[in-house]
């Protein structure tokens, strides 16, 4: 079996933030526009997220996975642009997408992503003018990529994330069938499964690692934190790897990285796969580089 190239990005926050109406600049998104006014517009820039995504379609991989966070403070004026991005980026056939908290930033807007973005969260089978629902699959080549969304609107000064009952229940349904199957199951969740932060955690993470020690996944993608990241986590047959990936826009600043993403080429050999992890990104001087190269299985 020829194998196959999963392309990993997160975070990509798009910039230029729209302005926003004194009506929108309530709650949360007070905090927000000002961090974004005084800081983060200077990390996060358009022409860094060009060049890496430019870098990333060169690689010509056979699907891209994004793990949230398009959008700043979920402004409804950021969103019709967030899916332009998208369509650069790829077809929904091409690209699947899971929200991050930024994407449900405010409770006015929470489903917006969903609704404007929906081809590109949408699960094989689905209705195509239907609601999103999550979890969600999607199989491509030999992956089977599950859909989880984590993004929830939280107070001001907090980033946390959970799935709740209702989604943990389907993926436990899910993943129980999923495994009498031989496809590569891949969990796209934008928190990670730990975390060190108890204002960015994800809160049910307990309950989640519960599942997939139960009934396993092969490779488990998220963003949020803006580092490079590698976990490893119990499943049912060995360790499970759990890769972030940095903002997709940003340049180094403190202990955060320069832009990268994340190109796994998995394979078949004999009963085992084979996951090869390739990290580009921005190392020294201006142009997108091969940073590391990781075999995981």
């Amino acid at each position: 079996m020829a194998a196959f190239t999963l392309a990993h990005l997160s975070d990509p926050h798009l910039a230029p933030l729209p302005a926003p109406s004194l009506r929108e600049l309530i709650g949360k998104r007070v905090t927000g526009y000002l961090h974004w006014t005084r800081t983060r517009h200077k990390i996060h820039r358009r022409e860094v997220l060009d060049a890496l995504v430019a870098d990333l379609r060169a690689q010509r991989p056979d699907h891209i996975a994004i793990t949230g966070d398009l959008v700043n403070i979920a402004l409804e004026a950021e969103f019709a642009p967030a899916r332009a991005w998208l369509q650069s980026v790829g077809t929904p056939e091409h690209v699947t997408v899971v929200p991050g908290n930024h994407d449900a930033y405010a409770r006015a807007t929470r489903n917006r992503a969903a609704e404007i973005w929906g081809d590109y969260l949408r699960g094989d089978g689905a209705v195509p003018a239907g609601p999103i629902t999550f979890p969600f699959v999607r199989r491509r080549g030999p992956l089977v990529l599950i859909g989880v969304s984590s993004a929830v609107p939280t107070p001001p000064f907090m980033a946390t994330g959970w799935l709740g009952r209702a989604q943990r229940d389907a993926l436990g349904r899910l993943l129980s069938q999923l495994s009498a199957e031989q496809g590569f199951r891949v969990l796209l969740i934008h928190h990670p499964l730990r975390s060190d932060s108890w204002d960015k955690r994800l809160t049910d993470s307990t309950a989640l690692l519960a599942l997939l020690q139960r009934h396993g996944v092969e490779l488990i993608l998220h963003g949020h934190d803006h580092i490079h990241s590698t976990m490893w986590f119990d499943g049912p047959r060995g360790r499970i790897p759990a890769i972030g990936a940095p903002s997709a826009s940003a340049i180094a600043h403190g202990h955060y990285p320069a832009a990268a993403y994340n190109l796994f080429s998995i394979g078949r050999d004999g009963d085992a796969w084979r996951c090869e992890q390739l990290v580009r990104g921005f190392g020294k001087g201006d142009e997108v580089q091969e940073l590391r190269r990781v075999p995981l299985y």
